[in-house]
């Protein structure tokens, strides 16, 4: 009977693969649109997991409350078939939301081993469980990347939006968001032959292997040409998909811990994405959404926009 008096399918709702739910948007538990939380994870196709992390930024921090403010933008596309989709993702998928993952910021020398275990664990011993994992700041990719590399069984071809390489050297074992992707070339979890980065305007003279297809390029070529570059990269190969909110333009997304002016607009970066359809996708993330510098939460939203595109190209992936 007390059912009778509320939705919340965050909790309530009795299937994982379900028909878009119809809610009031400004209210109720905020799992991603709307989701069911879970803890086991049985029968679930892709989880949705936050990384509430931002002790790597070289900025502006903020980014650990990301994920609770892209859920809470997601409310706003909970409702309705993710649009253009010819189909919606959450009635092909089984996707649940399993919380955050639980982070000891006492102790920073374990985070690393902390995110990848619990990555690990939601991606299943056999690799067949998808992750849309929320950030957090991008450091937050290096250990889901350790962690997909390990299900995978090897390099993984990357796929990056974002407005810095994130390549840049040190000295190895830093826990920076600038130097990440270095680290995982070195250790083999990223191959760069098969790599590219997209909406690029910093600069870095060693890419390190990794094809850039910079915001200039992007600006003044067709959105189509960017697509062909991006699947001519990668090929067939397993694809981990890494989009940084802050490969937007900050008109576009000003919350975020390092804007840089010139970057793609949300329609740009979503069309590239839905251009995508097909590539085998493995692992994705959105990342770097600081909501204490947002305006109207359009931040928050382009990250919530992102992710459910992503749960589309997963969903297109595994052919239903």
């Amino acid at each position: 009977m007390a059912d009778d008096f509320r939705d919340d399918f965050a909790i309530t709702a009795n299937s994982l693969q379900s028909c878009t739910h119809r809610e009031q948007i400004f209210s109720g538990a905020l799992s991603f649109c709307r989701r069911r939380y879970v803890q086991e994870l049985d029968g679930v196709d892709v989880a949705v997991v936050g990384v509430p992390l931002d002790l790597a930024v070289t900025n502006r921090p903020g980014a650990r409350f990301g994920p609770r403010a892209i859920r809470a933008a997601s409310s706003n596309l909970g409702w309705s078939r993710a649009w253009p989709s010819s189909f919606d993702p959450f009635e092909r998928l089984s996707v649940a939301d399993w919380g955050d993952v639980r982070l000891d910021t006492g102790r920073p020398g374990a985070l690393t081993e902390q995110i990848a275990g619990a990555i690990a664990h939601v991606i299943g011993s056999d690799g067949g469980r998808g992750v849309l994992m929320l950030g957090g700041d991008h450091f937050s990719s290096y250990p889901s990347l350790q962690a997909h590399a390990e299900r995978h069984g090897g390099p993984l071809a990357l796929v990056q939006f974002d407005a810095h390489t994130d390549t840049w050297p040190d000295n190895g074992g830093r826990f920076d968001h600038g130097t990440m992707f270095a680290s995982a070339i070195r250790e083999g979890l990223i191959d760069p032959e098969h790599s590219i980065q997209v909406g690029i305007r910093t600069t870095n003279d060693d890419p390190m292997g990794v094809e850039v297809r910079d915001a200039i390029t992007v600006q003044e070529a067709p959105l189509a040409e960017t697509v062909a570059a991006i699947k001519a990269r990668v090929g067939g190969r397993p694809v981990y998909l890494s989009f940084d909110i802050d490969c937007l333009d900050p008109a576009y997304a000003p919350g975020t811990g390092t804007p840089v002016c010139g970057g793609l607009t949300s329609y740009q970066a979503l069309a590239i994405l839905r251009g995508l359809a097909g590539i085998n996708l493995v692992g994705m993330d959105v990342v770097e959404v600081a909501p204490a510098y947002d305006v109207s939460e359009i931040t928050a939203l382009a990250g919530a926009t992102v992710a459910l595109e992503l749960l589309c190209l997963y969903a297109a992936r595994t052919g239903g």
